[in-house]
């Protein structure tokens, strides 16, 4: 599959976008009109320097408001049409993008436009120029990719074909099946631009709310496996429009959406082989495909650094961890709880507050999954490790998290614990827990304004995660936006939370399922755990919401339980007092309940908040 990217797409200059593009690994490029008029480079030094850097210019586009209009209009847009054909013979280009009228048009007649798009047809191939003419979603008379072929059909010539954009398709709900019957050699090229579902006019939707594969909710597996059934061979071309990421760095936008291109390809591969499980067909565009991995099974581990840990260490020990003991060769403790562990790292620069720095997954295979990750561009996290020691297989994730592909065992425990020594100095003056059981329930992490829609794609490529509808929050700075990643059993389940940006310091944490949350608070407290305080309020309102037994109630009010039902079960948790930029949760999950309390969520974020202000 050969892939492309528009400038548009990007921030920067020409050139940083060029130069972007060719590190991301693209085969070639759209190159955006406006990017080029504002550029100091000659359309000669921008044909050397894609030479160079091995990138092909695949389109010149748009070309706007050209058919359906007055025959003096239509000799002003001629003129203008061989300005850019000309200008295109400079470049290297042989294909440009003419848009549906959406302005000027003032003549509803097929007839008519197949005469002018006719016209300009016979004036590119006196060009060399091949025009590849699309139906924008919101054009005045031809809005429908079907009406755009038929055009094209009507004036049946060389250098008229169709462009294809998955945006202005899924946009409108239309069926992708026809274009399984469209002849191959008319559809000059192909666009592609996922997006969230949204209720609003398609034109604001397609301005600022395009995203790259995967990180939105279009099925573009089912177009892509279409346009290739249809045996087209061209560029597969990203044109995203995209407020963020025309304000994020060049060259990871780039790598992101390369990212997502390698992502379709596998999951296009994917749909074709489900329809076609029957006879196994060839197609004239090959689809390849990454290493396959299975969801992970479970958390690993969860890693909190900082260079001051003693308030982590009292936090861990009051919850009912025990202390493990230190790392034989390096500057971190073990605490454990049942299977739940947590890796307090004493490794980190001066002054550096307490946050997640890495999680630990359970995989199948580490080897695979790392490899699977690396042709999905994620960054290699180096680690260094002495003889007899567990070799992680991590990568980076887009908030920097570290992410640890471990050798999971069928019972929960992990190879890699002997490393650590007996419980030492850092347990005592503690209480010793009674054996409780724990496992890690979920993750919560902030993510950086600019990354959440990244994040969303690695999670589902990388350690193949499953989306959820996100959900927004309100909290006294602002709205949160929350998405949750999980595998479908839901034995690991990330939230990722994008705060509002007035939030200066986004807090994060891991929250642990214990069998009997009650006696795990009143141990906790009777070792003086410090809890997030509930307000009166809050419990008033439980009351009246679910008529909760009344001997009940008094024992969550005591304890700073929080409490949520639904129809498939229970859900009882509590928070600590949060240390540098991190938190705990306890949980207990009765009955099939799957969600998180979620509408107690505006409680923890007040209280929090104001705890922080006081």
């Amino acid at each position: 599959m050969r892939t492309g990217i528009a400038t548009v797409c990007l921030s920067g200059t020409l050139k940083e976008k060029m130069q972007a593009c060719a590190i991301a690994g693209f085969d070639g490029i759209e190159i955006f009109e406006q990017d080029l008029v504002t550029s100091p480079l000659s359309p000669e030094d921008v044909r050397k320097m894609a030479s160079d850097l091995g990138l092909g210019l695949d389109l010149y586009q748009p070309f706007r408001d050209f058919d359906g209009v007055p025959e003096e209009l239509l000799q002003a847009n001629l003129r203008r049409a061989e300005a850019k054909f000309r200008l295109m013979s400079r470049l290297g280009m042989d294909t440009i993008l003419v848009c549906s009228n959406v302005a000027t048009a003032t003549i509803d007649d097929d007839g008519l436009r197949a005469e002018q798009l006719s016209k300009l047809a016979d004036l590119a191939k006196d060009h060399g120029v091949k025009v590849a003419y699309e139906a924008l979603a919101w054009g005045k008379y031809v809005n429908d990719y079907e009406h755009a072929y038929r055009l094209v059909d009507m004036v049946d010539h060389p250098n008229l074909g169709t462009c294809l954009d998955s945006f202005h398709i899924l946009s409108r709900d239309w069926d992708t099946a026809p274009i399984e019957a469209l002849n191959p050699e008319k559809v000059f090229f192909v666009q592609v631009a996922d997006a969230p579902k949204l209720s609003m006019d398609v034109l604001s939707w397609s301005r600022h709310y395009r995203v790259f594969p995967g990180e939105g909710q279009f099925d573009l597996a089912k177009f892509m496996g279409h346009v290739v059934r249809a045996g087209y061979t061209g560029p597969i071309s990203l044109e995203v429009f995209n407020d963020v990421f025309r304000q994020s760095d060049v060259e990871r936008t780039a790598i992101d959406a390369m990212r997502s291109l390698i992502w379709l390809e596998e999951q296009s591969a994917a749909w074709l082989a489900t329809q076609d499980a029957a006879v196994r067909r060839r197609y004239p565009m090959e689809l390849a495909t990454l290493p396959k991995v299975a969801e992970p099974a479970g958390f690993n581990f969860a890693e909190v650094k900082a260079d001051d840990t003693a308030g982590l260490e009292k936090l861990l020990g009051q919850l009912g961890f025990d202390y493990q003991g230190r790392h034989r060769t390096k500057a971190v403790q073990l605490w454990s709880m049942g299977h739940a562990r947590v890796i307090v790292n004493e490794q980190a620069p001066l002054h550096t507050e307490p946050a997640i720095a890495a999680l630990g997954f359970d995989v199948d295979s580490p080897v695979i999954a790392s490899a699977r990750a690396q042709q999905l561009k994620a960054p290699v996290v180096p680690r260094k490790v002495q003889a007899d020691e567990e070799v992680f297989q991590g990568i980076a994730a887009p908030d920097s998290t570290e992410i640890f592909l471990c050798q999971g065992n069928p019972d929960g425990t992990a190879a890699w614990t002997h490393e650590f020594g007996e419980s030492g100095e850092f347990g005592a003056g503690l209480e010793q827990p009674s054996g409780q059981t724990a496992v890690i329930d979920h993750v919560n992490l902030a993510q950086p304004w600019q990354h959440l829609d990244e994040a969303v794609l690695f999670y589902t490529s990388a350690l193949a995660l499953h989306p959820l509808p996100y959900a927004e929050v309100a909290s006294p700075t602002g709205l949160v936006r929350s998405q949750v990643m999980e595998t479908s059993d839901a034995a690991v389940r990330l939230v990722l939370n994008l705060a509002p940006m007035t939030q200066q310091a986004p807090q994060e944490h891991i929250a642990f399922a214990v069998p009997d949350l009650v006696a795990t608070a009143r141990a906790a407290r009777d070792r003086g755990l410090e809890f997030l305080q509930i307000p009166a309020n809050y419990y008033e309102d439980l009351d009246a919401r679910f008529h909760l037994d009344p001997q009940f109630l008094a024992t969550l009010k005591d304890l700073n339980l929080l409490y949520d039902r639904d129809a498939d079960g229970e859900f009882l948790h509590f928070y600590t007092a949060t240390v540098g930029s991190v938190f705990f949760e306890m949980v207990e999950r009765r009955g099939n309940y799957q969600g998180y309390g979620a509408p107690n969520a505006p409680v923890r974020h007040a209280v929090q908040y104001e705890q922080s202000h006081h």
